[in-house]
């Protein structure tokens, strides 16, 4: 019965999400003359919108623990990558941001179309040279313009438990920018997984690291500190344990506070 009523609750989501989405993004379209980061939050309103439907009608809420770990300065965010969700919700969480994505999403009707909106650095996967190129040129003038460059350095969202390859581009860019580095680890894909349409309630914790300063690394020790910090936190918050140190050190941010 929880199944069916998961699968009715997640099918009434998705009508929502088609429902409203061609019609927001003649808001967004609107904004097209703004500067970037005004631009930027007036796209954000519709990813604010999907998790208030997300909550209200799936039951789908999050905790985050270590807030106080974002620096005021733009940064660059190396995040696990679990599902859509955390599409959605880094943008209620972080500062205004762009993303480094394959070129090919910008091309989805309206979401793709939005997305474009939100000056991300696009690139061309099958170009590993260019690609790290372009996200150094373009990341170093998204920084100037105040935004947070978010990077899913396993390129693709990884099954609950799984761990793919951390590419080296987020590292790379750090290091070419001197811009501090935010790791980040999540179950999101707990409740809502790759591909899947149904969406289960309860609650997904966002664990964000202590920044990391770039300065004097080479981007693979980079990486491998990045790749560390998130696989550990990643085991921390599939297994909780109420007695561990780790745990009693942080203090949860709910969503509704």
């Amino acid at each position: 019965m929880n199944w069916v009523l998961s699968a009715l609750r997640s099918a009434l989501y998705t009508l929502l999400q088609v429902v409203i989405t061609p019609f927001y993004f003649l808001i967004v379209f609107a904004a097209f003359p703004l500067h970037p980061l005004k631009r930027y939050r007036i796209t954000s309103g519709w990813a604010h919108l999907m998790l208030f439907l997300l909550r209200i009608i799936c039951g789908i809420r999050y905790r985050v623990i270590g807030m106080e770990n974002i620096p005021q300065a733009p940064s660059i965010i190396l995040s696990k990558h679990q599902s859509a969700w955390e599409t959605l919700a880094f943008q209620q969480i972080f500062p205004p941001q762009v993303w480094v994505l394959k070129k090919e999403l910008l091309l989805v009707p309206f979401f793709g179309w939005g997305l474009a909106m939100t000056s991300p650095i696009a690139i061309d996967r099958s170009s590993k040279k260019a690609a790290l190129k372009q996200v150094v040129e373009q990341g170093k003038d998204r920084l100037k313009k105040g935004f947070c460059i978010v990077v899913f350095p396993e390129g693709t969202r990884i099954a609950p438990g799984k761990k793919g390859r951390y590419g080296i581009g987020g590292a790379w860019l750090a290091t070419h920018t001197g811009a501090p580095v935010i790791p980040v680890a999540h179950n999101a894909g707990r409740f809502w997984g790759r591909n899947a349409l149904i969406k289960l309630p309860g609650t997904i914790t966002v664990s964000i690291g202590v920044p990391i300063d770039p300065a004097g690394m080479e981007p693979a020790d980079l990486n491998a500190r990045v790749e560390s910090w998130i696989e550990a936190e990643m085991a921390h918050i599939d297994n909780p344990n109420p007695d561990n140190e780790h745990e009693e050190k942080l203090t949860p941010i709910s969503q509704d506070e």
